[in-house]
């Protein structure tokens, strides 16, 4: 293929490295609103047929492609409007099943609920449309053969070159840009040299310019999210408040800068139940970044933490493998496949409630800066293993299948 047509949603800024290639052409999708009025079956209804419409359109004036990729979810109404569009214009349609879209919706709904019922016919129907099938887990593979009679091969996300740690000084930098928005980042005492620039991590000397950490800095956790059901993170918040406890009791534990990123219909929410913790030795900050500075925030941090639970228990949470990317240790929920990505005592820990959480990050944080503590280990661990990157497993992986196909 010589070129790629990457349609995309209105508010999702692709990452400047995509923008800057002339081998790829995006084209804006239009997200039209929920109706206002009338039953919400109808309303989504509405919604699902303009999508389809838009979709196709967009696609019939788009250059005719060899293949046309599709990330499922969200594959309604996508598959049956990407094969149609293939099937006039005589491309091949791969599948990339991340999960199933029917049990996202059961989140909302309930798994009984007839829209959910509905979705769940349909990817089962449509998903056999695709001449290709590529999915995220071992698991995820052999629940679509022996439920749903689709072969898939399975494809590990990769996380792409730009996920990587992040030099001391670039570090410095993203600190004290954030500062001027999110005080969490801002030094809690000026210098005594008016030359020296500081943030609450880090210092920069006025006549050497090098940077340091600063001594007794907080130490920094970095979660994500897309505030939606599937993310519980009164778990985190319930941890934190044991972290706390911890510290007034007389424990040996550094203060946390904790960031959670992302945008969704739960961040209000969660942001009142934050705002009523009044923590002490705990700043939380909830920002949405630019697409260059998310990857530097994470190769800067101390530990991830993920709060992903699969609706399937079939997918993977890409933050963690973006996070692993950055040689990030992390500690992330338990479920079904989480087995093919954490390995628990190797490269992360994982846990199954706030207790549990709370153990790990006073056992983590507990000989904090030490790099003889677990978590330098950890990383040390991320650092030795081999870090396949993005394109380096689609050329393995993907390419060989598309050349048969």
């Amino acid at each position: 293929m010589n070129s790629v047509h990457s349609l995309i949603l209105p508010n999702s800024k692709p990452h400047d490295e995509l923008l800057q290639s002339d081998k790829i052409q995006i084209v804006g999708l239009t997200d039209l609103q929920r109706l206002a009025v009338g039953p919400h079956v109808l309303q989504y209804g509405v919604k699902v047929v303009f999508q389809a419409v838009h979709l196709l359109w967009k696609l019939m004036c788009t250059e005719p492609a060899a293949y046309i990729f599709l990330q499922n979810p969200p594959g309604l109404p996508a598959i049956v409007v990407c094969w149609f569009a293939g099937c006039l214009r005589g491309s091949k349609l791969v599948v990339d099943w991340h999960n199933y879209g029917y049990s996202i919706m059961g989140l909302v709904h309930g798994p009984s609920h007839p829209l959910v019922l509905l979705a769940k016919w349909y990817e089962k129907l449509c998903g056999r449309l695709s001449h290709l099938n590529l999915c995220v887990t071992n698991a995820m593979r052999d629940d679509l053969a022996e439920n749903w009679g689709i072969k898939a091969v399975t494809v590990y996300d990769k996380p792409a070159s730009f996920f990587k740690e992040t030099p001391l000084d670039l570090q410095h930098q993203l600190f004290v840009k954030l500062s001027h928005t999110y005080p969490v980042f801002r030094a809690c005492s000026e210098s005594s040299d008016p030359g020296t620039e500081r943030s609450a991590f880090t210092e920069r000397d006025a006549l050497s310019g090098a940077v340091t950490h600063l001594c007794g800095r907080p130490a920094l956790l970095v979660s994500s999210t897309s505030w939606t059901e599937d993310e519980d993170f009164s778990i985190l918040l319930a941890a934190l408040e044991k972290f706390e406890h911890l510290i007034d009791s007389g424990e040996s534990l550094p203060s946390l800068v904790c960031v959670i990123t992302g945008k969704g219909p739960l961040k209000d929410y969660y942001s009142r139940l934050i705002c009523q913790k009044g923590f002490r030795h705990i700043q939380v900050c909830t920002p949405w970044l630019e697409a260059e500075d998310y990857p530097l925030l994470l190769g800067s941090a101390d530990l991830g933490v993920c709060l992903h639970r699969s609706s399937s228990g079939l997918d993977l949470p890409m933050k963690v493998v973006d996070m692993f990317g950055c040689c990030l240790p992390v500690c992330a929920v338990k479920f079904q496949c989480l087995h093919e990505l954490v390995k628990h005592e190797e490269n992360g820990l994982v846990f199954e409630d706030s207790e549990e959480l709370a153990v790990q990050l006073q056992t983590l944080f507990s000989k904090f800066p030490d790099p003889a503590g677990k978590l330098y280990q950890f990383r040390e661990s991320l650092r030795e293993s081999e870090q396949l990157r993005w394109d380096e497993s689609w050329e393995r992986t993907v390419l060989p299948l598309i050349s048969d196909t």
